[in-house]
């Protein structure tokens, strides 16, 4: 069993910088990929992130891409995102989530455990 706790959201301007945390407990955080994913309000949930076991190969959605970085510390068994230059099309809440397989991987059926989200809203 695996349990994720995401912090760090919150309320920020347009061009402002937020870094979301994810806490994980279990023993197979390591030999896991870690992902994050949004949800917008009317909106279906989409990929925004994804990163090895290891650490290597981080993946990112296009509308995100060279704005956010994913990164993950095993020793302290949280997988981090830092957003930058951050839009108003941002805003939604944050889910991060384990993967059942230890490479990358965009699919949201590849994870098996998700965490209860974090808000993000980003005013313009």
């Amino acid at each position: 069993q695996v349990q994720l706790v995401e912090s760090g959201g919150g309320l920020v301007q347009a061009g402002g910088s937020l870094r979301l945390s994810c806490a994980a407990s279990g023993r197979t955080f390591s030999n896991s990929a870690m992902g994050w994913f949004r949800q917008a309000p009317g909106k279906e949930r989409e990929f925004v992130a994804a990163i090895s076991a290891t650490g290597g190969s981080p993946s990112y959605a296009d509308s995100v891409k060279g704005r956010f970085t994913i990164s993950r510390d095993n020793a302290r068994n949280t997988v981090y995102l830092q957003m930058n230059s951050l839009k108003p099309e941002d805003t939604a809440v944050y889910y991060c989530a384990s993967a059942t397989v230890h490479y990358v991987t965009t699919q949201a059926m590849r994870y098996n455990y998700w965490g209860q989200g974090t808000q993000v809203t980003v005013s313009s």
